[in-house]
Order: C-alpha cells, then sequence, then structure tokens
C-alpha cells in the first residue's frame, strides 16, 4: 500500500442527552474522521477520539489534528506498507499521542481489509459473527439512572455500566440491585477514589458487580494491586493501560482482573491485539470500551471485539443510543442484545457522505 492523499475532517456530532460522568459531561462529541486513499482509489476510514479537553488524558483534538498534520502523515508519506502493523514501527518515534496514532492507522486497517477483499474482524483475525452489546449509563439523578436502566434492559442490552463517585455510589448500586437484582452490573469511577477509600469500595462487595472499572488513579497500577487484594470484586483497569507494556506490568502486579481496551487510549488496532493475546494467555478477560464514537470508531471497535478473548460486553451501542443520525449507512443496531458483524468489505458500512458535509467544520487534505 502506498498513501495517495489523506483527508481530516474535524466534525461535531450533538448527543441525544448529556453523559456526565465523575470528571466531565459531554453535550456535543468533536471528533477526527480520518480518510486515507491509496494509488488505486480505494478509501480507508478511520477516527480520533480525543476529546476537545484534556480531561480523559492529556491529549486533545487540537493536538491530534497538529500531530496528524505536521508530525505523523509526513513520516507515512511515500511509505509503500505491507502491512497496516507497520504503521506502528513508522511510529514508533513519536511518543505517546496514542489517539492521533490510533487515527490514521484504524484508516490504514481499513484500508488494507478493502484491498484484500476481507472485513476488518478477518484481517485481525476475528472470528466472531455477532457480539454481546453493552450500555454505559452517564451520571445524572438516581432516578433518571433507573429509569434509563430499565429502558436499555428492554432494548435488550446484556451488561450496564453506571458511572459512580464517593457522592453517589453504594446507595445508587443498592437501589440498581434492588430494581434488578440479576443484571450484569457494573460500575465505572473514573479515578474518583484513593486508598482512603477503601471500606466503601468493598462495602460494593455485597453487590455482586460484574467488575469496578478504574477506581483509582489514571497513571496508578501499583495502588490499584493493594487495592484489589482487599476486593471480591474485579478490578478493571481503563485509563492506567495505555500500552502494551502498561498491561504486561499490571498483570504482573495483580493489580487487575479485567482489562478494557480501548484502541484509541492504547494507540492502535495493532498494539490492541497484543494486549488481546496477552491477556489471553494470562486468562484475564478483556471488553472494547467506548468513547462516544460516531459510526465509524464504532466499526472499529465492532471488528475488534470479534476476537476471541473479548468475552465480556463492550460499549459498543446501537447508533440511535448516542446520535439523531449517523454518519455511517446502514446504522449500527442491537437486535436481541447483541450487534451482527457487518458484511461487506473492511469496516462493513459505507460513509454517509452528506451527513459528514452537514457536520463538518473544517477538513484538510494532505
Amino acid at each position: 500500500m502506498k498513501l495517495h492523499s489523506v483527508t481530516l475532517h474535524h466534525i461535531k456530532m450533538t448527543l441525544k442527552t448529556p453523559f456526565g460522568n465523575s470528571l466531565e459531561t459531554v453535550n456535543d462529541r468533536e471528533l477526527i474522521i480520518v480518510e486515507v486513499r491509496d494509488d488505486e482509489g480505494h478509501t480507508g476510514f478511520g477516527e480520533g477520539v480525543a476529546f476537545t479537553s484534556p480531561w480523559y488524558t492529556e491529549e486533545t483534538l487540537k493536538t491530534s489534528w497538529h500531530m496528524l498534520k505536521d508530525f505523523m502523515i509526513p513520516i507515512l508519506k511515500g511509505q509503500v506498507l505491507s502491512h497496516p502493523s507497520d504503521v506502528e514501527c513508522l511510529l514508533k518515534g513519536i511518543r505517546r499521542n496514542p489517539m492521533a496514532k490510533y487515527a490514521i492507522e484504524g484508516a490504514i486497517w481499513d484500508l488494507y481489509a478493502k484491498r484484500e477483499g476481507i472485513s476488518l474482524a478477518e484481517a485481525l483475525g476475528g472470528t466472531a459473527r455477532r457480539i454481546k452489546a453493552g450500555v454505559a449509563v452517564g451520571a445524572a439523578e438516581p432516578e433518571t439512572m433507573l429509569n434509563e436502566i430499565s429502558k436499555r434492559i428492554e432494548e435488550g442490552y446484556e451488561r450496564i455500566k453506571v458511572k459512580i463517585k464517593p457522592s453517589q455510589d453504594l446507595s445508587l448500586i443498592k437501589a440498581i440491585r434492588e430494581t434488578h437484582p440479576s443484571i450484569d452490573l457494573m460500575a465505572d469511577a473514573n479515578s474518583a477514589y484513593t486508598l482512603n477509600d477503601i471500606e466503601k469500595l468493598k462495602a460494593l462487595d455485597q453487590y455482586g458487580l460484574l467488575m469496578i472499572e478504574q477506581p483509582l488513579a489514571a497513571d496508578d497500577i501499583v495502588d490499584h494491586a493493594i487495592l484489589q487484594k482487599e476486593l471480591a470484586t474485579p478490578v478493571c483497569l481503563d485509563e492506567s493501560i495505555a500500552s502494551y507494556d502498561d498491561a504486561r506490568r499490571a498483570l504482573d502486579l495483580n493489580s487487575c482482573r479485567v482489562i478494557n481496551i480501548k484502541p484509541g487510549r492504547v494507540g492502535g488496532l495493532s498494539v490492541s491485539k497484543k494486549i488481546h493475546d496477552l491477556c489471553a494467555a494470562r486468562s484475564i478477560p478483556v471488553w472494547c470500551g467506548g468513547m462516544l464514537e460516531s459510526g465509524i470508531g464504532r466499526a472499529h471497535n465492532i471488528a475488534l471485539s470479534s476476537l476471541p478473548n473479548f468475552t465480556i460486553p463492550g460499549d459498543v451501542s446501537a447508533s440511535s443510543r448516542y446520535w439523531e443520525r449517523d454518519i455511517i449507512v446502514p446504522e449500527v443496531t442491537v437486535e436481541n442484545g447483541s450487534i451482527a458483524m457487518p458484511d461487506g468489505y473492511g469496516i462493513g458500512f459505507e460513509l454517509n457522505r452528506e451527513e459528514l458535509e452537514r457536520v463538518t467544520l473544517t477538513k484538510e487534505t494532505l
């Protein structure tokens, strides 16, 4: 493969309802859609999932755009790529910036699969024809959250994730369990706790949670190891896992019993697959986390989730969960609690050019 051009689309999509957690409330989602084209006219699409402010990680949409335009795309210019994994090696000299790396690498994975005449799932080595769908319920008033949980269960979602924080945790989980005693339920803390809160976190053990996601600091694996020894509930790491080596060290320290793999957070699909394989070898289940993606990023997550060790339903919800209208056709749908692998080559969805133009703030072709 040799890239002929790369187009960066800065888009802004309005969420149906605001999505809140312990750190931020998101009303509008700005994203970068990366469109790559080769010399033969094939196209591939990727998505930059950094937020506009550095609340989740230090990376932002503007820094991703800068890194893509001024460093990553120039490095890839003129390169003949035999496989998408070449991108990881070529960009190795650029420290961190995983979301920008994923944006261009994901587009090249899509391009590669289309050139090979296979689906992205097949290109990654995935085998599942359907994946179980989970859903995240943002922080809000308890009654509002309970109503949404009931609605999502009626829609067939097989795993519910709720956002917790020290001011809204035990009472919320208790209320959910009283209403829905047997659902697969997990709590996401987004680093809202410290080791001083061990007793409060231990009190959650009685509610049979699937896991507690990222309870402690975003860059920590040491304190999480201390916490996991005290908890019966599995700890899942999210923000703490920004690379393959982070995952390896966390498993060596017994810092968690589950890992959330987000390709944008770890720097691409190639790294995601390596972390998946490592966790499979250590008998650690994984699941695919969501970043409030458009249909492009959602399609990449669906393909990644077809790998065999993604045994826990991920945050791969229907397009209609977040958007009045997505930028792909057909849109992602959930049927009987699962999502079917799309037919077709690459990501298996077509770009809705009209909708893309409508939500585009600016674009640049390099």
